[in-house]
Order: C-alpha cells, then structure tokens, then sequence
C-alpha cells in the first residue's frame, strides 16, 4: 500500500480517536480509586463527579463540562479531575483552557493518565512538533505505572503512523495484539500493518473484525476502497489461475504415484527371482507396462509444454507489473527478463521443430590420455562376448555409466556408438581388479540390449536433452526460468516410471559381472563407488567453502585427504545395508550382493594395480577436472 494511503488512514485515525482510545467500559477497580481519593477531599463531590463521567461516556460533552466544573470549584487541586475537565474543553473548542488544565494535572502529579491526557490535547492539533512533544510525553508515560494502557499504546501508535514512523507503528500494534486482542482499536491497527506489509486478505479481515467490534462504516469503506479489495481480488485472480496450475500438477503427481507402484511391483517381482541363480525370463509382461505408461508420460510432456508457455509469460507479465506498482524501472533487469523469456520460448519451439544434436556428458577422453585404459576396456568386452566401447568421456564428479549415440535403428540394430562416462572423483584408489567387475557390470547393460519406452520415450528423452541444451546455451539454466525447473522436475518423473525397470536391468547386469570376475571383485568394486562418491563429496565440498570463504583458488579436489572415518564409516554403513525400496533406481547393495550369492562362480583374483595409473597425466586430468568445478561454481561457463 502506497505511504498517501497509510496517512490518510492516520488522520481518520485522529478523527475516530476520542471513540477508538477512549473505553466505554471503564476499570470499576481504577475507577473506584479515584473515587476514594475524592471522597477524601469532599465526599458530596463524588456524586456529580460520578455523573459527569458518564456524560462524558455517552459523549455529552456539555453536560459533563457543567458538573465537573462544580467538582472543579471545589477541588481545583484534584489531578483526574484537572484532566478529565481539561479533554473536554479542548473538544468543546477551548483548546488553550483545555491544554493548561491538562499542563496543571501533570504539574499536580505526573502520572501515566494525566500525560496521556495532554498528549491527547497536543495530537488533535496536527502540527508535526507539536505531535513530536506528544510522543515524548507518551514515551515518558510509558515508563510508569499504567503506562502500558491500551490508550497510551493506541494514541501513540496513531502518532507514529502520523510521522510516518511504520515500524513503530508496527510494534505498537503487535503489542497491542498480545496485550489486548480483544479490542476494537487492536484489529484496526493490525488491518493498517498488515496493509502495510501487503498482507491484504489479513488486512480485510482485520477490518471486517474492528467494524463488528463498532469502527464505523466510513472507516472500513475507506480502508477497503484505498486498495485492499482490489488487491484482494486480484489474488483471487491468481488463485483461481494457481488452481489450474495445480490440477496440472495433479497429473504430474499421478504420474509419479504410477512410477512408485511399478517400482513396487518390480520389487516383488526380483524378491521372487532371488532364490534362482539367474534372474528369470518372464519378464515380457511387466516390460509391455512399463513401456505403456512410459508412453503416457511421455504424451503428458508435450501437454504441459502449453502449460510451461503460459506460466512463462505470466511470471515476466508479473514481474513487470510488480515493477510498475512500486513505480521503480530497473531497465536493464527488464530486458534481461524479457530477453531471456524469449530465447526460453524460442528454445522450446526450436527443441520441437530442429534437430539439434544432444550434449554428451563431460569430454572426450583421447587414446592418447589413457592408452592402457582402452585396452583394459576392450579386453573386458571380449571376455563379456560383446562389443567394446567406442569413446570414454571423463567427468569431474563420480559417475561411471554407459550409453549410446545413434539414431533409434542404429540402437536396435546394436550398431549405435557406445561410450563410457567416466567420473574422475570415483577412480581414486580404484584397484584394477574390483574396476574391470564393474565395467563388465556396465557391459552388461550392452549385452542384455537395456531399453525403457520405446520410440516416444526415445523422442521425449531426445527433446528434453534438446531442450535443456538449448537453455544451457543461451545462458537460461538459472533458478528463476520456470522452464527449466519444470525441465529439472519432469526428468525426474519421467525417470521414475522406468526406475523399476532398470532395476530389473541392474540385476541382471549384477549376474554378469559376477558371473565373469567372480563376486567378490563385484562387491568391492561396487562399494568402492559408494564409498568414493561420500568421500570425494565430503572432502570436494569441505575444501570448495573453505577456497571460497579465504577467496582464493580450489586446491586440487582429487588429491584431497581428509579425516572423515567417523562421518564415512556411518555414511557408508547406510549406504551399504540400507532397505531397497520402490522409489530406488538400483537395488541397494546388500540386496545386490545378496542376489548374486546363489551364483556358481569362482572369485577371480584381482589386479592390485591402481585405475589412476591407466592415465598418461593423472595430474592434468584432475587439475583440469578441478577448475572445470571451479569455472561452474563461480559461473564462469
């Protein structure tokens, strides 16, 4: 809400005032006190005392003037008197009478009432210093006894919004909420702070409570009409458009739900398959489901693509909006925004219509690099009986995973390009043995023809990875495209649907590394992997806040040492042996062992050499590996 809002609703505040501050409902307790303390003075002068408060009550402010100006003449020393008598003057229009009988009360005895009393006086008179010695004046009653009466904090809450002091405002009211909720004046303040921080279904609320409670019709008109209702249908507005998104949401939702039961089922299904030495052949059926709602998914992504248009152009119509409202231009930011917007929606249509080539992870490891290494893998795919890899491509983190390149009848013809990714992170101390059983794991996924979805997941998969490139490219891969995250959100989906199928795809890769380097190499292979991912992410990360707290450059993250074997040894108890469940994409460790226990193989002994030492350069690999994680954190690529 604009500031000539919020002052406006200052001065209906002082026009209300003598309604709002002032208690019908006096303290009998308080009231009786001062009763005794007249009685004392002149016991026949309590009755037209008496009389005159409730005059003065009802707002009959002459009636009330012409009796206590008889206590007056005979007990012109009498503070609550002198204060009482003084207000009323000051309203029936004898401001300077009025302000002097107040001045005397607090001269007479400087009490909390009688500074409120005077402080009252001096705010009807509006001037900006003479409203700043009314604060003062309320500050000081403050600090004694009674001092924090609803009056007090009430007019001096009026004050600050006066002098456009919010913040004290703000206070004053959320004081006013804990120590008397039950107020009128109390939601009324609170509609004007939550107007004020924009709360706006709160600040109507508040009012419609204050108006039950007695604030007048105007009032509540005037605060509604100044811009809470509008901005209240507004969010109505947005609500109702919220309500579409989230039926959407729904679909994505059940999409997910889907996925789950399919896991679960496939759970079932290779719990079955674990007493067998191999995994068995009937899986067809359970294969046709998952290619089915694969399909679905599939179709469900090219429906929300219309969607994640809309979206698009409503957050930068809102944006600008926004930026309007607070009348502030930030021109440059809106043509970042806008520029950026469009090259979201040019890169959507252009995923759909052009065929732009996928971004193939990490780079390409030449022969040249890691000769040794290309011979190990070539020497695994002849003992596996299938093809070798054709290109290894070397990343900084931990993955180790295979997939092809080619178009879909290159695939099924097994004539498409394999190639291995290779995280550096995980090769640390990788003995050469347990390293050949898990690429032979990996191979396996080659051998056994691993697919999931059929041509639309295969066009889906492709469009996405366009997509997403597209966005890379240009720059768009940030936290506030909605495209991108729906991009980031919807892989995860889709991925899954399938998760229950590449376990089944796990396992039976699982039976042929064990089948072929014995399971022994295949256990220590596979919880070297786990083990290296938790350490180089507990070391990586340690020393990437601790460059960039000293601000100076990543010591290289794969020669890091660190003692963790408290942190490691928990971590990797959990990774090691905890439950497989519906959501895993792989069965967990134990459970992978433990399928594979029943098969008759003999263990193989293993090569103690080390994977590292398959490279030509080991160093320069890790260094170029560490400033590409640098590059990326500090947003130089």
């Amino acid at each position: 809400m604009k500031i000539v809002n919020i002052l406006f609703l200052a001065t209906l505040l002082i026009c209300q005032f003598q309604i709002n501050a002032q208690p019908i409902d006096r303290d009998q307790k308080k009231e009786q006190l001062i009763e005794d303390q007249l009685k004392a003075i002149n016991p026949e002068l309590v009755r037209p005392f008496k009389e005159a408060t409730i005059a003065m009550d009802k707002g009959n402010l002459a009636l009330a003037d012409s009796l206590y100006s008889l206590v007056y003449a005979n007990a012109p020393g009498f503070d609550p008197l002198l204060r009482r008598l003084g207000g009323i003057r000051f309203q029936l229009g004898k401001k300077e009478e009025g302000k002097k009988l107040c001045e005397k009360a607090v001269e007479i005895n400087n009490t909390a009432y009688n500074l409120l009393a005077l402080a009252n006086c001096l705010a009807q008179e509006g001037e900006f210093q003479v409203l700043t010695k009314a604060s003062d004046l309320l500050n000081q009653a403050r600090l004694l006894p009674n001092g924090d009466d609803i009056s007090i904090l009430a007019l001096l809450g009026q004050i600050n919004l006066t002098l456009n002091n919010p913040y004290q405002f703000q206070l004053l009211s959320k004081e006013l909420s804990q120590k008397y909720p039950g107020m009128m004046v109390t939601h009324f303040y609170a509609a004007i702070s939550a107007a004020y921080e924009e709360q706006w279904k709160l600040a109507k609320k508040e009012i419609l409570i204050a108006k039950k409670m007695g604030l007048p019709d105007d009032a509540v008109k005037d605060f509604l009409d100044s811009g809470v209702n509008s901005h209240v249908h507004k969010r109505q507005l947005i609500e109702y458009s919220i309500g579409i998104v989230v039926l959407w949401a729904v679909g994505l939702l059940l999409l997910f739900i889907i996925g789950k039961m399919l896991s679960n089922l496939t759970l079932r299904y290779i719990e079955k398959q674990a007493a067998t030495a191999e995994p068995g052949s009937d899986n067809k059926n359970l294969r046709k489901i998952y290619r089915f709602f694969i399909n679905v998914g599939g179709a469900y992504y090219y429906f929300s693509l219309p969607i994640i248009l809309v979206l698009v152009i409503a957050f930068v119509f809102g944006l600008f909006y926004l930026f309007f409202a607070l009348g502030h231009y930030p021109v440059k930011l809106m043509l970042i925004i806008a520029v950026g917007s469009g090259l979201t929606i040019y890169g959507m249509v252009r995923s759909l219509l052009i065929k732009v080539d996928s971004s193939d992870p990490g780079r390409k490891l030449e022969t040249e690099e890691a000769p040794d290494l290309f011979r190990l893998t070539n020497e695994v795919a002849a003992k596996i009986g299938t093809r070798p890899i054709d290109e290894i491509r070397i990343t900084p983190s931990t993955d180790l995973a295979v997939y092809e390149n080619g178009s879909w009848k290159a695939k099924m013809q097994d004539k498409a390009k394999r190639n291995l990714i290779l995280g550096i992170g995980v090769l640390k101390d990788f003995n050469l043995g347990d390293f050949k059983a898990v690429l032979a794991h990996e191979y396996g996924h080659f051998s056994n023809r691993d697919t999931a979805g059929g041509n639309v997941a295969f066009r889906v998969r492709t469009d996405m990875n366009k997509y997403i490139y597209a966005l890379y490219a240009a720059g768009q891969n940030v936290s506030w495209n909605i495209a991108f995250q729906f991009l980031r959100l919807y892989n995860f989906i889709f991925r899954r649907i399938s998760h229950g199928s590449t376990r089944l795809q796990e396992v039976m890769a699982d039976y042929m590394a064990a089948k072929t380097y014995g399971k022994l190499a295949f256990q220590n292979g596979l919880t070297h992997v786990i083990k290296r991912e938790i350490e180089f992410n507990i070391v990586a990360n340690a020393e990437i806040d601790s460059a960039q707290n000293d601000q100076r450059p990543f010591n290289n993250l794969y020669h890091l040492h660190g003692d963790f074997s408290a942190e490691m040894a928990d971590t990797l108890d959990k990774a090691l042996n905890s439950k497989t469940t519906e959501d895993d994409t792989h069965p967990s460790p134990a459970d992978r062992f433990r399928y594979i226990s029943n098969i008759a193989a003999t263990d193989i002994t293993g090569e103690t050499g080390k994977v590292s030492d398959l490279f030509t350069n080991w160093d320069n690999i890790t260094l170029e590996m560490t400033r590409l994680i640098e590059d990326r954190i500090k947003g130089n690529s």
